[in-house]
């Protein structure tokens, strides 16, 4: 990922946490909001425009490029510890769902039984894992990539083996936003290492769409699980009439 774009994403995880919007943007700048949304999207910034934009949410350049540049060195996999606690606690990983999603302090609270101050422990936990940095008003930094990956056989994955993937697989997969497609096939290795290369791809596209979507409020966004699996399978159909 280029300088630039990583910059742009962190202003608008920035610009999201503190509820300020592209209109906000633009009658502060005195410009119109398809300019601004026009500059977010082409990442087209210049030096001024993005000094003047920090000044809305109280920050210097250097603030800015720092947290980007902490940013790019995201965890990129969690510690054993870490996926313990997540999972030993439902309130907690809920939370730190939210928080990858960023979700801001009072959206939690709004949508969700949890209390103002229950929250505010909970986000203090998070804080001492180290997935999270806690700011000023319950204001907070990611610490977590986006395409972050469980433990091979950790407390993570087995949690989602156990108590999520059979429930999201039993669907119909009938209603609006469902797509479910098996594709089975005999390939060569270079062909394997293709498609993994290019499901490895979408993993991160996806979440960067989603890191994107994050300055939208919450009424325009849907929660969405994505699948991605592939081994050596035959089915057992067909393997009982092997010779």
């Amino acid at each position: 990922m280029s300088q630039i774009i990583q910059i742009s994403n962190t202003l608008k995880q920035l610009l999201r946490q503190q509820q300020i919007t592209y209109k906000d943007i633009a009658n502060q700048l005195d410009m119109s909001e398809a300019n601004i949304k026009r500059i977010f999207s082409s990442n087209s910034f210049t030096l001024e425009r993005l000094e003047q934009i920090c000044g809305l949410i109280n920050m210097n350049l250097s603030d800015l490029f720092l947290i980007a540049q902490k940013q790019n060195q995201q965890l990129t996999q969690l510690t054993i510890e870490q996926e313990q606690e997540l999972v030993a606690d439902a309130q907690l990983f809920l939370v730190a769902v939210c928080v990858r999603d960023a979700w801001t302090f009072s959206e939690i609270v709004e949508h969700y039984k949890i209390e103002t101050l229950q929250c505010i422990r909970l986000m203090a936990k998070l804080d001492k894992l180290k997935m999270i940095q806690l700011l000023p008003d319950n204001h907070y930094k990611l610490l977590i990539a986006q395409d972050f990956r469980w433990i091979k056989n950790g407390p993570l994955e087995r949690f989602m083996e156990k108590d999520v993937i059979s429930k999201f697989i039993a669907s119909t997969f009938e209603a609006p936003n469902s797509f479910r497609f098996y594709l089975r096939g005999t390939y060569s290795q270079s062909s394997i290492d293709i498609i993994q290369r290019k499901l490895n791809q979408l993993t991160k596209e996806a979440a960067i769409l989603n890191q994107d979507d994050a300055t939208l409020p919450l009424e325009k966004r849907e929660h969405i699980g994505l699948l991605l699996a592939m081994r050596p399978w035959e089915l057992s159909l067909f393997k009982d009439m092997r010779r």
